[in-house]
């Protein structure tokens, strides 16, 4: 598989989903370490500068060795950055990846995690070979799973006291989507 693949540049009709770059770790910074932006996710908020430049390295090292692809996505009016889109714990020869999102408070209620979404999955699906994309999140982060049900995935089970952060014990909520299945009304 060509390196290529891991390095790609998405556009859609109002965004650009690009690899992120060190210059981006200020705007990383600003989105993730909003407790609100951070407040479903199994980590805490980014407390400096050091945890998104130590972000874009890792996962930059991940792209190259093949294992996640993780991208900004950018506004294409102004290019600014508005989060981040991942497929990542990919398998090869499974031909399965996780994905995931994040965006900047003032970016939600776009449409963007769907416009953005669907353009990385049909990436992932018609690019990479992959045959099953997962999603695993808190059962009370209630707009991810509409988002995820808006892409066409289905809940798929509950993992139980599956994270610990800070003292606190949360489930996980796996939700799937097969290359096979239907394209959502929405695509």
């Amino acid at each position: 598989m060509s390196e290529q693949l891991f390095y790609p540049i998405i556009e859609t009709e109002r965004l650009k989903l690009r690899p992120l770059l060190r210059s981006d770790s200020e705007s990383l910074l600003e989105i993730f370490s909003n407790p609100e932006v951070m407040k479903y996710w199994n980590t805490a908020p980014w407390t400096g500068m050091q945890d998104a430049l130590d972000f874009v390295n890792s996962n930059n090292d991940s792209m190259r060795r093949q294992e996640s692809l993780v991208l900004g996505v950018c506004l294409k009016s102004t290019g600014e950055l508005a989060g981040k889109f991942m497929l990542f714990s990919y398998s090869k020869n499974s031909r399965r990846a996780e994905i995931g999102f994040g965006l900047g408070r003032s970016f939600w209620g776009k449409g963007y995690i769907n416009e953005a979404g669907e353009a990385l999955i049909q990436y992932g699906f018609n690019k990479l070979g992959l045959r099953r994309i997962e999603a695993e999140i808190d059962p009370d982060n209630h707009p991810s799973a509409k988002a995820l049900k808006k892409l066409g995935f289905s809940q798929e089970g509950l993992l139980r006291q599956r994270w610990e952060i800070d003292g606190v014990v949360s489930d996980s909520a796996l939700y799937g989507r097969l290359a096979s299945d239907e394209p959502p009304e929405s695509a």
